[in-house]
């Protein structure tokens, strides 16, 4: 069973992706609020896929980023960026900061199913 934690800061937004991975297949998805709530969580727990947000106080998705690409337990642990930040100067940033796949919202259930198809690939995992 693969292993999800959504980092964003909108409850809305977390708990729609969590009703669209658990109707792609079995997930055990888990949520952070914030990314301070992430980074009491990483330390802890091994996930096959994270899935952030970059406009969030505090820590945004992009210092999240570069915290993950820094630890040895997530360093290679898919990432998928989401946001209303679309441009592709942000996207471009957060790539060079170790996103292995962009998301603009607002996206359907099709669209992040198949962003996390081509995570999932592009880092060697099957989905």
């Amino acid at each position: 069973m693969q292993r999800v934690l959504i980092i964003d800061d909108s409850s809305a937004t977390r708990a729609y992706i969590r009703a669209a991975l658990e109707s792609m297949s079995e997930m055990q998805v888990s949520e952070a609020a914030s990314g301070f709530d992430a980074l009491r969580v990483l330390p802890r727990e091994r996930f096959d896929l994270l899935i952030v947000d970059i406009n969030m106080p505090n820590i945004n998705g992009l210092e999240l980023i570069s915290f993950i690409r820094r630890s040895e337990t997530h360093r290679e642990t898919p990432l998928l960026i989401i946001s209303t930040e679309a441009s592709e100067r942000d996207r471009s940033r957060a790539m060079t900061l170790g996103a292995n796949g962009y998301l603009a919202k607002p996206f359907t259930v099709e669209a992040l199913a198949a962003a996390i198809s081509g995570v999932s690939k592009a880092s060697g995992e099957g989905a």
